[in-house]
């Protein structure tokens, strides 16, 4: 253990203090009948997304392993955020965190983040991963506020199978 990690108060992963700061903020399992307005959000949130990461693909893909690390956010009925989580029996990852342009900086993402995080240490998850794209460092901020650290690591990927042409 290093002198930083000494000095550093460990936190769970949720807490009493984890509160919805929106009056009316409802967090949940993804449903179907969300589709359209989770991918409406992710277009906006993720426009130049690749064709595997959109909706048409990614929804169906995750609802097949592990449905309920799907995280949807509503306001009055409507979805305001999501964030996507895997285990893999090691390690949780992180991906999908999106919150319609007019309700950021209200405290949905974090809430989004600590009910994910939540739900992963149920699992017996340890410690959660994630990656932000090197020129976003708000969000890279946004993530450090919430206790996570950078790592020293090189991000690499490798596609498996091509997207069907229907989804580009």
């Amino acid at each position: 253990m290093s002198s930083a990690d000494e000095e550093r108060p460990r936190r769970s992963a949720s807490s009493a203090a984890d509160v919805h700061p929106v009056p009316g903020l409802q967090i949940g399992t993804y449903r179907a009948t969300q589709f359209a307005q989770v991918r409406d959000l992710w277009n906006e949130a993720f426009p130049d997304d690749p064709p595997r990461n959109r909706a048409e693909a990614a929804i169906p893909q995750k609802l097949a392993v592990q449905p309920d690390l799907l995280v949807v956010a509503t306001l009055d009925g409507h979805v305001a955020g999501t964030v996507m989580a895997g285990y893999d029996g090691h390690r949780g990852w992180l991906y999908s965190l999106a919150v319609r342009r007019e309700q950021r900086s209200r405290g949905i993402g974090r809430s989004l983040v600590r009910e994910a995080e939540r739900r992963l240490a149920a699992l017996g998850c340890t410690k959660v991963n994630l990656q932000v794209r090197g020129s976003n460092e708000r969000l890279a901020g946004f993530y450090e506020a919430l206790g996570f650290a950078r790592e020293e690591r090189i991000s690499l990927g490798k596609a498996l199978l091509e997207c069907g042409p229907d989804l580009g």
